[in-house]
């Protein structure tokens, strides 16, 4: 097996760890299967210059970030919807009883400053080191685990939550079970 093919399989290893980070980001299961299609192409298209020996899963993750900050910029200018109107309208009912418990966290996420929030993505849902995670936000290590635990002791505080591990299995089951 030559090392393109190591390097393919490396990568369809990955995709459901980036899925599940592309719906943290997107909320929504079609945005997500784009955005990691989007990833997957750039990846493929930039293969020579992954360097290997580094980090794959950063990488990968790093692009599927970049692409979804850029399709933000872009849709921002593309619709207006500061008053959350149309996002409202996208609202489905409940399918299980643990849904209003991930609704929950999703919308005590939302409350959080961003950088925690991916932070905690990251970290706590996506399962990446802090190692990794300060790679892909492009920032120290310390100041990945200074927003990790910013994050969830707030998380905890908004849902009013008295042990960090129903909080830290929340994050996952918000990531992963919707995903």
């Amino acid at each position: 097996m030559d090392s393109g093919t190591n390097w393919r399989d490396e990568v369809v290893g990955l995709i459901p760890a980036l899925r599940a980070f592309a719906w943290s980001l997107s909320h929504n299961g079609s945005d997500a299967d784009d955005l990691v299609q989007d990833t997957l192409i750039k990846a493929w298209s930039n293969r020579e210059k992954f360097e290997p020996g580094t980090n794959l899963r950063a990488w990968l993750f790093t692009i599927l970030r970049n692409t979804y900050y850029t399709s933000m910029l872009r849709r921002r200018r593309e619709v207006r919807d500061e008053d959350g109107e149309y996002a409202s309208t996208l609202k489905s009912a409940p399918a299980q009883d643990w849904t209003m418990a991930i609704r929950a966290l999703q919308a005590a996420l939302q409350q959080l400053p961003a950088e925690h929030r991916e932070a905690l993505i990251l970290v706590g849902a996506a399962g990446l080191s802090y190692e990794e995670a300060a790679e892909i936000c492009g920032c120290a290590l310390g100041t990945i685990k200074s927003r990790v635990n910013r994050g969830r002791a707030r998380l905890l505080k908004i849902m009013d939550v008295d042990n960090a591990s129903d909080v830290m299995a929340l994050e996952t089951m918000a990531v992963m079970g919707s995903a």
